[in-house]
């Protein structure tokens, strides 16, 4: 029918984009073995070997005939013990070449009148003599064998000797005197005095290039349909492979967009049978896309379901059109030659999980488009009359971020341009560095070399003291100078020198007296790229102000539609919490008898540290309310999904003492040792912290020993106590719940709950669970968060900040009116530390002089961060250094009768518990379900108690359910009943659904039908037919009239010889081979005009028998 939609629409409309793309298309069927124009000689062969062997001659016309064998030996006969590390060889091979030795001639070339004499030592240590005009051709030919006897029985070493003649005749007439024993005494004599003309045995190495990544043109695209491979017995036969030079680099596998239960997923399942049945086909893979026309996903060899992710864009970062069926976008933006290639050669990454379990990663869209924006503006930065200032990529926690650093090292540092550079990656905590290395390091085949993080600030030194190369990884703060350094010295003013800032939102601002200032001073002309999670503008910092623009966006919102990350949810349980109305007067009275002497400022931050949080969350009765709804809420969620939860605390106290209630409840939880117990506290700490503490606090190797324990989503560590460790920069996929009893916000706060965001398996989302009402903070986070690139202001325009910092410097300047602090900008340490003293009596003397200090420097300071490195800003910055440090003198000073913090912690925290008053934790959002039964759909039971459901559409719809997978699974057995029962399902619903029939009769007619299915396996004993027979007897028994002439027995019989013949006739192919599906017909058509069959029903019939046989034929494949 002319106006269906099959899978074969489909399959065609991927082949007409392809063509689009300039690839050959060809049909498998015809290119089997045994066709006339077949390409394989038989059908375990998964590379077109004539397209792979002329590729190699074409882009490798150097190497000789024997080292492009070994090469094609190596590429098509991988011997790894595994289908990914064969994937994995396979890979280097294709984006380094082929490592092949072969013997080099080293041989002059020829020239007219120039003829050679030569002597060479065989494997035997024979010499064999000979001459030629053409003598490095000739050399080639005893490699070969096709030169001599003797060279063919022993194999050549290396020329020996080699002398050149101006005439033939000289050249036979010294042959000849050679091979006497004179000749050959003297020749001996000269080589070994080292007086001989050696060449050829030196043994030279080279890389074979199987593709060409410069010139796509030079090699050959093929998409060839319906392409059937046979291994171990298994006969398969993806829909679309794609080959370049002879290799099945991509696999499609396509369902139809039409059948309801034909979805990507189906296909997916598909590629997971196929890699373990014809494993052979996928040692070459590079690609693997399911789709169903409209959507479409894209995968490696080793992506689990969650990790086949959608493909958005065809040209650069502008998402495609909506409208486009997603199956062309990906074609189009993946498949296109050069993009194609360019993914496979930096692209595309193996990381070593642990274990040696080898994970196969590739760039998504937003991955590969930001990195080649970035490496176009690197290079734009790093050049002559280049800024320095690569820009911004912004790329949302969880969607790889890290990996994409790694991408854009590995294109960097290949780039001609840039001429071997030295990249160096900082982060400003050790941990960051840590995990950062470690991502680097297990991704260093896409460096071309080995990571090195500096372990000291002389070590830092020596690795950047280079001419070129090195990815070094660092600290900001090792960018400091060493005692008697005023500043820090030049270590290379080399401008192939690359900064990478992950993360850069704090101390790479600091330009005045900070580490960054000291790193431009150590590699004055490095250009800067930042890369962040978190784009948060606060008003003390800007990343895009300090780096440049924005390179790349990918916020939260396209993460999450592409599937890159899970959504989070939030849920507030927020405890009520109250102050007794009599203690609320004492309290305001008590607190600023506990912070006497303390800067107003400071005493503001105190209060609202402990009066309004610290004190009372870390009130006792409160813990144990938290502690009770942390225990209940978490096995509830456990028993909906398994997975993992952090408890973030907003002091290493209340971690502790969290922990202690949770034991108290749960005694199984706790274990002493670090590889046993279910819950844990990740903290740092010291040998003077209290007693109770020590068994919480470890030092790094442990740390690193349970982080391992928690990303393993087996191991029965369960729940993290934390206050600051974990909370950046750690993964952990299964981890789905964070309970949020700390006060945090901006960008803190975004990559604390991005812990949860991570895909895994089929976890919907995180959920974050607010004990502190913490809703406000989060919108307004979010806000800023997930505004668009490009859209809207998302910065402050450097020129602005640069003028709002100039009038702030001119206030400063004002109050420092009539003061001169050059001796600051030019003194040496003493005399800088000897005006400090005055200049703090100079701000004093004045009317609130000490305050209105403050509040300036302080609003200068955030200017300042916004407008540097403009140059105005590098002007003012040692006045700003002299400023920032009279104002911290100032806020330094103190009397003697000042109290430590930790007796301020300690008072206000006595205060508080007095005024404390807990309640019951309110549950804010409480839901409930059906319990789903373990059921059986021929179970009597089973059906009563849906009878008996007083849920009733609910009955309807998992009856539906159910009826609709028995159906489909005996679909691949039996087509005829398992369309019968089908027809039966939809009218019943069709009624149901148009209030046809009430819920109650549509309930009895869906047991019915359950019942029905049951019967219907009896038929088969009943006739005594196998499962197998019975199908075809189906088949046949559809026409009444033929049961009527024939009757029962006869049809038995028919239908065991139909299935005897179809078992006998079947070929590879042949459902797709019309030659054989006629001969096939014929056959059928045959046996039934042998029975007797009515004529006139013939036709029908033998079309449904052959339906029968394709799907009994798979389902013999499946079982053997």
């Amino acid at each position: 029918m002319s106006g269906s939609f099959a899978e074969t629409t489909v399959e065609q409309a991927a082949l007409a984009w392809l063509e689009a793309l300039d690839y050959t298309i060809l049909s498998g069927p015809e290119i089997a073995p045994g066709e006339p124009a077949a390409e394989r000689e038989d059908y375990e062969q998964v590379i077109l070997e004539s397209r792979l062997r002329q590729a190699l001659q074409r882009l490798n016309p150097q190497v000789p005939a024997d080292a492009l064998e070994e090469a094609f030996r190596k590429l098509t006969r991988p011997d790894m013990p595994t289908l990914v590390a064969n994937n994995h060889l396979i890979h280097k091979y294709l984006v380094d070449g082929v490592p092949v030795e072969y013997q080099r001639a080293d041989l002059p070339a020829p020239r007219p009148g120039c003829f050679f004499v030569y002597a060479i030592r065989c494997d035997d240590d024979s010499i064999y003599i000979g001459q030629t005009e053409y003598l490095e051709r000739r050399w080639r030919e005893h490699l070969a064998g096709t030169a001599a006897e003797h060279t063919r029985k022993h194999r050549p070493v290396c020329i020996e000797y080699y002398e050149e003649h101006e005439s033939r005749e000289k050249a036979v007439e010294r042959e000849k005197w050679l091979k006497t024993g004179y000749g050959r005494t003297w020749l001996k004599r000269e080589i070994a005095a080292g007086r001989a003309r050696q060449a050829g045995g030196s043994i030279g190495g080279d890389l074979v290039r199987v593709l060409d990544y410069d010139m796509p043109e030079n090699n050959e695209f093929l998409a060839v349909n319906q392409f059937t491979v046979v291994e171990d017995r298994h006969e398969r036969r993806p829909d679309v492979v794609l080959f370049v030079n002879g290799l099945p680099l991509a696999v499609i596998e396509l369902k139809n967009a039409a059948t309801e239960s034909a979805t990507i997923w189906s296909a997916f399942n598909q590629f997971q049978t196929y890699k373990e049945q014809i494993p052979r086909l996928f040692a070459f893979n590079e690609a693997l896309v399911i789709s169903d026309g409209v959507q479409a996903r894209i995968g490696t060899l080793t992506s689990d379901r969650e990790w086949f992710m959608p493909w958005r864009t065809i040209e650069g970062e502008e998402l495609a059109d909506d409208k486009l069926p997603q199956l062309q976008v990906v074609l189009e933006g993946v498949f296109e030659k050069r993009r194609f290639l360019d993914l496979v050669r930096h692209f595309i990454v193996f990381e070593d999980t642990g274990g040696g379990v080898l994970v196969k990663k590739m760039a998504g869209y937003h991955q590969y488009h930001a990195v080649n924006l970035a490496l176009d503006s690197t290079v734009r930065a790093a050049g002559a009359g280049g800024d320095k200032r690569v820009g911004v990529v912004w790329h949302t926690q969880g969607s790889g971020k890290s990996l994409t650093m790694a991408f854009y090292a590995g294109r960097v540092v290949l780039h001609p341009a840039m001429e071997n550079p030295t990249l160096v990656i900082i982060t400003d905590r050790n941990d960051l560095d840590d995990q950062l290395f470690g991502t680097f390091a297990r991704c260093h085949e896409l460096l071309r070399q080995q990571p090195e993080q500096a372990q000291s600030r002389a070590h830092l030194r020596e690795l950047l003291h280079t001419g070129s190369g090195g990815v070094v990884f660092t600290t900001v703060h090792k960018f400091f100078p060493t005692e008697g350094e005023d500043q820090h010295p030049l270590l290379s003013d080399r401008r192939n020198i690359v900064v990478i800032a992950d993360e850069a939102h704090r101390s790479q601002y600091d330009f005045i007296d900070g580490f960054a200032r000291h790193m431009r001073e150590a590699l004055p002309n490095a250009s800067f790229i930042g890369f962040t999670g978190t784009p948060i503008e606060l008003t003390d910092k800007n990343t895009r102000a300090v780096f440049g623009d924005y390179v790349s966006v990918y916020d939260i919102e396209r993460a999450v539609k592409d599937g890159a990350t899970v959504p989070i949810y939030y849920e507030s349980r927020l405890a009520k919490l109250e102050l007794d109305e009599a203690e609320r007067p004492k309290l305001d009275e008590e607190f600023e008898e506990a912070t006497e002497g303390e800067e107003v400022e400071h005493k503001e931050k105190l209060k609202t540290k402990w009066a309004q949080l610290e004190a009372l969350v870390g009130a006792e009765k409160r813990i144990r309310l938290i502690a009770q709804d942390i225990v209940d809420h978490f096995e509830r969620r456990l028993e909906a999904m398994d997975g993992k939860a952090m408890v973030v605390c907003m002091s290493r106290r209340i971690c502790v003492e969290l922990y202690e209630a949770i034991a108290r409840l749960r005694p199984d939880w706790h274990h002493s040792d670090d590889d046993k117990g279910s819950l844990k506290v990740v903290m740092t700490g010291s040998a003077s912290d209290p007693v109770e503490w020590q068994q919480h606090i470890r030092n790094k190797a442990r740390r690193e020993e349970l982080a391992k324990r928690f990303k393993v989503a087996e191991d029965p560590f369960k729940m993290v106590i934390v206050r600051d460790m974990w909370l950046t920069g750690f993964d952990v996929p299964c981890l789905h719940t964070m309970y949020m009893d700390k006060p945090m916000r901006g960008h803190g706060l975004m990559q604390a709950i991005a812990r949860v965001n991570r895909v895994f398996k089929d976890k919907p989302g995180g959920l974050v669970v607010d004990y502190l009402g913490l809703a406000h903070e989060l919108k307004s986070a979010l806000a800023t968060y997930t505004e668009s690139g490009g859209k809207g202001r998302t910065a402050v325009d450097q020129e602005e900040a640069v003028a709002v910092m100039l009038e702030k410097y001119e206030v400063c300047c004002g109050i420092f009116h009539g003061f001169e602090w050059s001796a600051w900008i030019d003194g040496d340490p003493q005399e800088r530390l000897v005006i400090l003293p005055a200049a703090q009596e100079h701000v004093l003397k004045q009317e609130d002089g000490k305050n209105r200090l403050a509040r300036a420097v302080s609003e200068l300071s955030k200017a300042f961060a916004l407008a540097v490195p403009h140059e105005k800003a590098l002007e003012i910055r040692d006045d700003v250094a002299f400023f920032q440090a009279v104002k911290s003198v100032l806020t330094k000073s103190a009397g003697v009768d000042r109290r430590s913090p930790e007796e301020i912690d300690h008072a206000i925290r006595q205060i508080v518990s007095k005024a404390v008053a807990s309640d019951e934790v309110i549950d804010i959002f409480a839901a409930a379900g059906l319990k789903r039964p373990d059921i059986s759909i021929l179970s009597d039971e089973f059906l009563a108690e849906i009878r008996g459901l007083p849920q009733r559409n609910l009955a309807v719809e998992m009856l539906r359910k159910l009826l609709e997978g028995e159906i489909k699974t005996r679909g691949r057995k039996n087509i005829v009943q398992a369309r019968s029962f089908s027809e039966m399902l939809e009218n019943s619903i069709r009624r149901y659904q148009n209030r046809a029939i009430e819920t109650a009769q549509v309930i009895e007619e869906l047991i019915a039908l359950a019942k029905d299915l049951r019967e219907a396996d009896a038929r088969g004993e009943e006739l005594g037919l196998t499962e197998d027979e019975i199908a075809f007897y189906d088949a046949l028994e559809v026409n009444d009239s033929a049961v009527k002439v024939l009757g029962d027995e006869t049809l038995r019989i028919i239908a065991q010889e139909l299935l005897r013949a179809v078992r006998n006739n079947v070929t590879i192919d042949w459902t797709v081979r019309e030659n054989v599906r006629a001969q096939m017909r014929v056959m059928v058509k045959r046996i039934l005009r042998r029975y007797g069959y009515p004529p006139d029903k013939q036709a029908r019939a033998t079309e449904l028998v052959l339906e029968q046989a394709e799907v009994v034929c798979r389902d013999w494949a499946e079982k053997v």
